[in-house]
């Protein structure tokens, strides 16, 4: 199992090109980071993670952008979106963009995906989407990135999408294209990931047993027939988990642990190294095994 670090990816950060170069040296497999255009002032939608919403989550920057900074700074990291929020973007430039920067990093992209959990914030990008049609809008947006990623003249019919025959270029590195995890979960959101997905990315915090949730997981993929083997299992975790609870995510069938998700400070500068510092002694530990 590998280890990556979260980023709230903010103007208070410690630099993301920095960040990146510090985690290959350590041996960190991946840098992650999240998405929200904005926050809107008047938000009646309540925080997931309880409490105040951090102020981290106003002062996010662009994560294309930002990834481009890191895989420019390295080598072999991996950059993953955690998650991108699919429907709050033009959909036909953010193929393009997500292809050049798995191009530009040689293949290194991992495209989280997400509806998001903010009514306000999508309003103002789809004021026409209802929110509880977001699954399907979804299911059809990742569909036609497929589409985009994959055809030389590609085209869409549905509900939410619509386009003729087109052409979009450059296509990904990675084939078919670079690994669409969704980062879902809730009865419905895990029933799509089932469905559709190429890997998960569930937050250990949303599960009052994230091991037992990823072993229902499994279960639920294979009644559907699918190989449990085929959906790669990334546990975002909000803590600071200890070494015996990577092992049981690890155990579970968890490839990858993504530390310090939506932490509202570990991401400064002052933190982030003392903070990643502390698991290096882990990786090893945890691939061996």
């Amino acid at each position: 199992m590998d280890l990556g670090f979260f980023s709230m990816n903010t103007d208070h950060s410690f630099p993301i090109d920095q960040l990146a170069r510090e985690l290959e040296e350590r041996g960190f497999e991946s840098l992650w980071v999240g998405e929200h255009s904005h926050i809107p002032v008047k938000r009646e939608t309540p925080y997931p993670g309880g409490g105040e919403l951090p102020d981290a989550y106003t002062r996010m920057a662009d994560p294309f952008v930002s990834l481009m900074a890191a895989g420019a700074a390295t080598e072999n990291l991996k950059l993953g979106t955690g998650v991108c929020l699919i429907l709050e973007r033009d959909l036909i430039a953010t193929a393009k963009t997500a292809a050049t920067l798995d191009r530009l990093t040689n293949g290194r992209l991992v495209m989280g995906i997400g509806c998001g959990w903010n009514v306000e914030e999508l309003r103002n990008h789809q004021p026409d989407l209802p929110f509880k049609k977001r699954y399907g809008a979804m299911r059809e947006r990742v569909a036609a990135l497929r589409e985009l990623w994959t055809e030389d003249e590609s085209s869409y019919h549905g509900d939410h999408v619509n386009f003729d025959a087109l052409r979009c270029f450059p296509k990904p590195v990675q084939t078919p294209h670079p690994p669409i995890m969704l980062g879902n979960w809730g009865p419905t959101g895990i029933k799509h990931v089932v469905e559709y997905a190429d890997e998960w990315g569930p937050v250990d915090s949303f599960f009052a047993d994230p091991v037992a949730q990823v072993q229902e997981f499994r279960r639920q993929v294979e009644d559907a027939g699918r190989d449990p083997e085929s959906i790669p299992i990334t546990i975002f975790a909000t803590a600071q988990p200890t070494i015996e609870k990577l092992a049981s995510y690890r155990d579970a069938g968890a490839v990858r642990v993504v530390l310090a998700t939506g932490h509202p400070g570990m991401h400064r500068a002052d933190k982030a190294l003392p903070f990643i510092d502390r698991y290096v002694e882990y990786i090893a530990e945890l691939s061996d095994n």
